[in-house]
C-alpha cells in the first residue's frame, strides 16, 4: 500500500499556482497524493483524489462547521501519513481535525505569510495569533517563508520543529519562454509606446493589496507613466471608479484576471507592490528576475526580498506621496532603473524552483524518511 499524503488549502487556485511541483514529486516517490480545498474546482492532474471542502473566509460561517466534518471524515477514512497544510484558514481547520484524533498523521503546516504583523490591530493579533497558538501542538513541522514570520513562530513555539525556507520556488523556465517581442506587440495592443513608462502590479484587489493607494501616487506623476494592474477581486470595481474620479483612467489598464503573465512582465518597465504584508511574493520574485526595478512597501516579506537603493526601492506602507517620489526617481534615472533591475535579477535567482524544491523537500524527509529517488526530480510545468 503506498504512503498517503493530504494537501489542504482554502482554494485550488493557491494548489494548482504554488504547489503542482510538490505534488508531482510525492507522487514520483511512490506516495498516493490528495488535495482538499474550497473555491472554484480546478483540474489539477498531480493529485489522484481530489475533495472539495466549503470553506468560508469567515471563520464563524456556517460552512466551515461543513468542512470540519468532511475534513475529519476523510482524514479518519483514509489513514494519510501526512497532511501538508497551506493558507491560514485552511491550515488552522485542518489541524483543528487532527487535534481531535487519538491515532493521527504527521502534519507540516506552510507559512504563506501571517496575517498579522506588529502593526495589527490587537484584536485582529489576538484571534489569529490565538488559532496558530492552539493548533501548535500538532503542528510537527512549521515552514515560514520571511524573518518577522520566523521569529514570531520561534517565541510563541507555533510547530515543533520550525523552519524557514525561500518561498516555494519559482518557476522563471516560463519567464523566460516569453521573447520580448510578445512584451512589444502587448504594449502596442495597449495603445502605448516607447514613450511610455509602464509600472505593472499583478495582485488580487483586496484591502491588502491596496491598489487605491497606487492609483493616487500617479496623480503625481507625469502623463508619460502607465499603471498596468492584471487581476480580480472585490475592489476591482472600486479601484476603477477611483481610476475616474481621479482623473488617470487613461493611463490605467484592468485587463482582470490574465493567464499570460510572462507577457506582461516582458511590456513592463517596472513592477510594484503597495501591500499590505506579504509571506515572500511570487510577483515580487517574477518581477526581479525579469530585471525590472521594484517600488515596494517597507513590510514583511517585502523587505526580505528587496534592499533599498541596491535591489529595489521601498516606501513606508501606505504613504502613497512617498511612493509616487519612488517611481518618479525611476523616471528620473534610466541608470538607476537599469542598475536596480540587474541587481535584482541576481537577488531573485535562489528563489527558483530547481533550487527551492530540493531544499523543501529536505524538510519533510527530517520530518519522516521518504522513499529514495529513483531518478532526479523533474517538474513539468
Amino acid at each position: 500500500m503506498p504512503r498517503k499524503v493530504l494537501f489542504t488549502a482554502s482554494t485550488f487556485s493557491h494548489i494548482a499556482n504554488f504547489h503542482r511541483p510538490y505534488l508531482q514529486e510525492f507522487a514520483r516517490l511512490g506516495w498516493e497524493v490528495h488535495i482538499a480545498c474550497g473555491g472554484p474546482l480546478i483540474s489539477i492532474p498531480e493529485a489522484q483524489q481530489t475533495l472539495h471542502i466549503p470553506f468560508e473566509k469567515s471563520m464563524t460561517s456556517p460552512k466551515n462547521l461543513e468542512a470540519l466534518r468532511m475534513l475529519r471524515r476523510t482524514i479518519r477514512e483514509e489513514s494519510y501519513t501526512l497532511i501538508s497544510c497551506h493558507t491560514s484558514l485552511a491550515a488552522f481547520f485542518t489541524r483543528l481535525v487532527v487535534m481531535g484524533l487519538k491515532s493521527r498523521p504527521l502534519v507540516a503546516n506552510t507559512c504563506h505569510g501571517y496575517l498579522f504583523d506588529g502593526d495589527t490591530s490587537a484584536s485582529k493579533r489576538l484571534l489569529l495569533s490565538g488559532a496558530e497558538k492552539m493548533t501548535a501542538p500538532v503542528t510537527d513541522l512549521l515552514m515560514t517563508m520571511n524573518a518577522w514570520d520566523n521569529g514570531y513562530a520561534r517565541r510563541r513555539r507555533l510547530g515543533r520543529q520550525i523552519v524557514q525556507i525561500p518561498g516555494m520556488g519559482v518557476d522563471f523556465s516560463r519567464l523566460d519562454a516569453c521573447p520580448p517581442e510578445e512584451g512589444q506587440a502587448l504594449r502596442r495592443s495597449l495603445g502605448f509606446g516607447a514613450g511610455h513608462t509602464l509600472f505593472l502590479y499583478a495582485a488580487e484587489f483586496s484591502p491588502r493589496k491596496s491598489q487605491a493607494h497606487l492609483l493616487r501616487a500617479l496623480t503625481r506623476l507625469p502623463e508619460s507613466a502607465v499603471l498596468l494592474l492584471p487581476g480580480a477581486g472585490a475592489l476591482r470595481e472600486d479601484c476603477i471608479r477611483l481610476a475616474n474620479e481621479l482623473g488617470v483612467a487613461d493611463r490605467v489598464v484592468f485587463p482582470g484576471q490574465v493567464s499570460d503573465m510572462p507577457r506582461w512582465y516582458a511590456a513592463a518597465d517596472a513592477a510594484l507592490s503597495a501591500s499590505r504584508s506579504e509571506g515572500l511574493p511570487f510577483n515580487i520574485m517574477e518581477g526581479m528576475y525579469c530585471r525590472l526595478p521594484i517600488v515596494a512597501s517597507a513590510v514583511k516579506g517585502h523587505t526580505d526580498l528587496i534592499r533599498h537603493g541596491e535591489t529595489g526601492l521601498l516606501y513606508p506602507y501606505g504613504d502613497w506621496e512617498a511612493c509616487a517620489a519612488q517611481m518618479e526617481a525611476l523616471l528620473r534615472s534610466p541608470e538607476l532603473a537599469a542598475r536596480l533591475g540587474t541587481q535584482a535579477h541576481e537577488a531573485a535567482l535562489p528563489y527558483g524552483l530547481d533550487r527551492v524544491l530540493p531544499q523543501v523537500m529536505d524538510q519533510y524527509r527530517l520530518l519522516l524518511p521518504l522513499e529514495e529517488e529513483a531518478r532526479e526530480p523533474v517538474w513539468h510545468g
